[in-house]
């Protein structure tokens, strides 16, 4: 049971129908089996592509796992939230959800629990929205690179992707701290958290706020990319690689530079590719003067 005036009981949601974890994205939205769409709106499985993530019918899936949860998925706050969706940008939208959610538990005692049932749900979308509560809190940097932790190694790449997008304001903020606390990231066994410190720390990104310093003065990311360069994981190369092309932008002569000296002696594979990739729109410029 929840505490004393928590909400409604907490159901979780229904067993995931094993049949559909293991299947094919539909091509296109219309091709979509209707058992798949009522599974991703129930909170049952997680998206396999992007069409599907477009697909879901965001206020009954907020619903269902507000219920899941133990939140009233009646509640004034999150009613209101999803009447206004639609004057919202897709992925904004998933925000403003989030932030119901995050608002709707501030005055819970049992607020971990239901953070914590969230970011162990079977949608990869209440994942993500779990993830988001980091945009909302005023940890210190640290801290909150400590709680990102665990969605920067989801399964999900959706999940992933928030993960760091929920801590770049702070990133950006702090970056001189935020290299220093994302090194030991750059050498963790899971590609997922190395892909996490190249990604998070990129000059340009996408989706997200540039850090103005690191456009400037990209060599203050260099310890970050080094134990990169030669990354087993193509996931993390094009990452290293991302982010090198972002300063090659602002700072095409230091981008050159690392690739002449990464590229020196025995060249492995990776980085040959990282390089290669790293180089893009330089070659680019340089075909088009």
């Amino acid at each position: 049971m929840p505490p004393e005036g928590a909400g409604p009981p907490w159901s979780g949601p229904a067993a995931s129908p094993e049949h559909l974890l293991g299947r094919k994205g539909a091509a296109r939205i219309a091709l979509i089996p209707p058992e798949v769409l009522e599974a991703l709106n129930a909170g049952q499985v997680a998206t396999v592509n992007l069409n599907e993530f477009l697909a879901i019918d965001l206020g009954r899936l907020a619903c269902n796992v507000a219920r899941q949860v133990g939140l009233d998925p009646g509640a004034e706050r999150l009613q209101d939230t999803l009447g206004m969706l639609a004057a919202f940008p897709p992925m904004k939208r998933h925000l403003h959800v989030a932030r119901a959610f995050y608002d709707l538990t501030e005055p819970r005692a049992d607020r971990d629990a239901v953070a914590q049932a969230l970011a162990s749900h079977p949608s990869d979308v209440a994942r993500s929205w779990a993830a988001q509560w980091l945009a909302f809190s005023s940890l210190p940097l640290a801290d909150k690179l400590r709680s990102v932790f665990r969605f920067a190694a989801d399964p999900h790449f959706g999940v992933r992707e928030m993960a760091w997008m929920a801590v770049r304001d702070e990133i950006a903020g702090d970056v001189d701290a935020a290299l220093r606390l994302l090194q030991p990231w750059a050498t963790h066994p899971d590609a997922n958290i190395r892909r996490f410190a190249s990604e998070a720390t990129r000059p340009r990104g996408v989706w997200c706020a540039q850090i103005d310093a690191l456009k400037a003065e990209p060599w203050r990311g260099l310890a970050l990319l080094q134990p990169l360069r030669a990354d087993a994981s193509r996931y993390v190369q094009n990452s290293v690689a991302n982010w090198l092309n972002d300063a090659a932008k602002s700072q095409p002569a230091w981008v050159r530079d690392v690739c002449a000296q990464w590229s020196r002696g025995r060249l492995a594979p990776e980085t040959a590719y990282i390089v290669r990739r790293a180089q893009r729109s330089l070659r680019g410029e340089a075909e088009a003067s």
